[in-house]
């Protein structure tokens, strides 16, 4: 049976590696439309399984955590990256050191 779309952006964000984010737009990609960044956000909006699905992995492609993170905010979103050993500037993850590297999309 083939996945909808929700179920292949949730199979993307289990592959972020710990310590690692990808960006909406990023996930978006892999998991099939580039154009899907909003769903992204939607599908991690309503997440079933936040232990197994970790949707906090997933910022703006500026590094920019979700205000409206639905699993306590933005605020616990940074928690939950800095225990994994992300690092912050000026608020925002440094996506040049943090980026899961995923060559195979443009």
């Amino acid at each position: 049976m083939e996945k909808n779309t929700f179920e292949r952006i949730y199979d993307v964000v289990k592959q972020i590696p710990e310590g690692r984010v990808a960006s909406y737009g990023q996930v978006a990609a892999l998991a099939g439309n580039k154009r899907w960044a909003r769903v992204v956000g939607y599908a991690l909006h309503v997440n079933p399984d936040p232990e197994g699905i970790p949707c906090y992995r997933v910022v703006t492609k500026e590094g920019n955590v979700s205000e409206a993170f639905a699993f306590g905010g933005g605020n616990r979103q940074i928690e939950l990256l800095k225990a994994e050993g992300v690092c912050f500037e000026n608020g925002h993850v440094i996506m040049s050191e943090y980026q899961w590297e995923t060559p195979w999309i443009d």
